[in-house]
């Protein structure tokens, strides 16, 4: 009767463990086939369109583009104000990220030992002066929070409950 007991725990807690287990399997499989015949579907779909044009290396339809996708007008000008001011580029600004300011600020980022592909470069922008802006940041400097008082204010009675909830002996 014992050894039926025992038995029996042991698979009844072997079918739990593997129910979860199961489970998972077949959602999985089910999700790949699902995913698999919508790929085919629209795979067909495409091949089926009557066009002489190649589709490859086109983006789809639901393509989205991320991240900036160029760069303002006013903050071309502060670049080029910047760029002039150091002397790597010459004239007015003109408000215009163009062919004269990418060379000049590709210019300054290799000769600052930086890379070049990607401009403007963050670390070039701050040593142009034109970071971002942390006056109103919290620990910036002039904010309107004072220093911590020394310790020497502080009452007895509150410094001993700091110290007794730190665990600190005096």
């Amino acid at each position: 009767m014992l050894l039926s007991r025992a038995g029996l725990a042991f698979l009844l807690s072997a079918a739990l463990v593997a129910t979860p287990v199961f489970a998972a399997t077949t959602t999985t499989q089910t999700h790949k086939k699902t995913t698999t015949q919508a790929h085919k579907t629209h795979s067909f779909a495409h091949s089926t369109k009557a066009s002489s044009k190649s589709h490859k290396g086109s983006k789809s339809k639901h393509a989205r583009s991320h991240g900036q996708q160029g760069i303002d007008s006013a903050r071309a000008t502060e670049i080029q104000q910047a760029l002039i001011r150091e002397h790597y580029l010459s004239g007015d600004p003109s408000g215009k990220w163009d062919g004269a300011t990418v060379s000049a600020m590709q210019k300054f980022q290799s000769d600052q030992g930086w890379q070049t592909k990607l401009t403007p470069d963050s670390r070039a922008l701050k040593k142009l002066g034109l970071g971002a802006d942390y006056s109103n940041a919290v620990n910036a400097n002039g904010s309107s929070f004072a220093d911590p008082k020394p310790a020497s204010d502080i009452p007895s009675a509150q410094a001993s409950g700091f110290a007794a909830a730190s665990g600190v002996n005096r």
